[in-house]
């Protein structure tokens, strides 16, 4: 059974850094493209990075320069550093895998994780 867990979320004040990992189980997801999304309250869930399989990244342009999204294929696992967070980054933040890196830049993934809070307060 695939599942992908997200962690490393938690309440950080404006400026400060976060990151975030997700782990995933259940199959070898190193010819996978791996990817974050984040949906904050009364908005739709949002692209914010994708690494391919090549580790071949794309960002959201709004938070380009702040964020890095990485992988690590011997632990399965996805990581987002955060840096210089502002107020608007707050949201739920979901990771997610597909064979496709198109199809996670356009927001479907094969698989999804349940999400870690992130708030950034002023």
């Amino acid at each position: 059974q695939v599942q992908l867990v997200e962690s490393g979320g938690g309440l950080v004040q404006a400026g400060g850094s976060l990151r975030l990992s997700c782990a995933a189980s259940g199959r070898t997801f190193s010819s996978y493209a791996m990817g974050w999304f984040r949906q904050a309250p009364g908005k739709e869930r949002e692209f914010v990075a994708v690494i391919s399989r090549y580790s071949n990244i794309k960002y959201a342009d709004s938070i380009k320069g702040r964020f890095t999204i990485s992988r690590d294929n011997a632990k399965n696992t996805v990581y987002l550093q955060m840096n210089s967070l502002k107020p608007e980054d707050t949201a739920v933040y979901y990771c997610a895998v597909d064979t496709s890196t198109r199809a996670l830049e356009f927001g479907t993934g094969d698989y999804w994780g349940q999400g870690t809070q992130v708030t950034v307060s002023s």
